[in-house]
C-alpha cells in the first residue's frame, strides 16, 4: 500500500513540547492504479507509423523460361534511365547504339529533371508506337546510390508509368556513357 506521510509541522518553541498531532494519511494506491490503467489504455489505442513502402511486381524464380532472355521491344515504346553518380542519370529512348532521343544527362529535380522528361515522353511515345504506352527500364550503374533508384520510383508512381522495371545488367556502352558525361565517379 502506498502511502504519503506528512509531519504536522508543530515544533514547539521556547522549549515546550506540544502534543504531536498526526498530519493525516493519503491513501496512493487509486491513483497508482489510475495511472497504470491510464498508460496501458494510450499504449494500446495509439496507433504507430507504419513503413511505407511501395509496390513492386517481380517475376516468380520458380518459373520456367523460354531460352531467350532479351526481349524485344519496339524502340519507339522503350525510355532507358542509367542512374550515374552525383544524383544524375542519363536517358535516351531507344537503342543505346542509336538512340532516338538523347542521350540526355538530367537530375532527379522536378524542373526540367526526371519528372518532366518523363511526362513528355509519356505523351510522345504513344504517337510513335502507335497508341502503345511507354516502357522505362531503370539501370543503376556501380556508382549510383539507393536513394537514386527509390527517387526514380517515385518518379514512376507519381507520373503514373504503369510498365517500367529495375534491370541489373548494365550494358559497357552505358558505362562508356556515363564515363564519358563524368557520372562514373568515386
Amino acid at each position: 500500500m502506498a502511502e504519503l506521510n506528512q509531519d504536522s509541522g508543530n515544533k514547539g518553541k521556547g522549549g515546550k513540547v506540544r502534543s504531536k498531532k498526526d498530519g493525516g494519511k493519503v491513501d496512493l494506491t487509486a491513483m497508482v492504479d489510475l495511472a497504470f490503467l491510464l498508460i496501458t489504455f494510450f499504449m494500446l489505442t495509439t496507433s504507430l507509423n507504419k513503413p511505407q513502402a511501395m509496390d513492386v511486381a517481380m517475376p516468380d524464380k520458380n518459373v520456367e523460361t523460354d531460352k531467350q532472355t532479351d526481349v524485344d521491344v519496339d524502340e519507339h515504346r522503350s525510355v532507358t534511365l542509367v542512374l550515374g553518380s552525383d544524383d544524375k542519370l542519363v536517358w535516351y529512348q531507344g537503342d543505346v547504339k542509336k538512340p532516338l532521343q538523347g542521350p540526355t544527362v538530367i537530375d532527379y529535380s522536378s524542373e526540367d529533371g526526371l519528372r518532366s522528361v518523363l511526362m513528355r515522353m509519356q505523351k510522345l511515345v504513344p504517337q510513335q508506337a502507335g497508341g502503345k504506352d511507354i516502357i522505362v527500364v531503370i539501370r543503376p550503374s556501380e556508382k549510383s546510390v539507393t536513394r537514386n533508384i527509390i527517387d526514380a520510383l517515385d518518379e514512376m508512381k507519381i507520373v503514373d508509368i504503369k510498365r517500367y522495371m529495375i534491370s541489373n545488367r548494365i550494358m559497357s556502352e552505358e558505362i562508356e556513357l556515363l564515363k564519358k558525361e563524368n557520372l562514373y565517379n568515386d
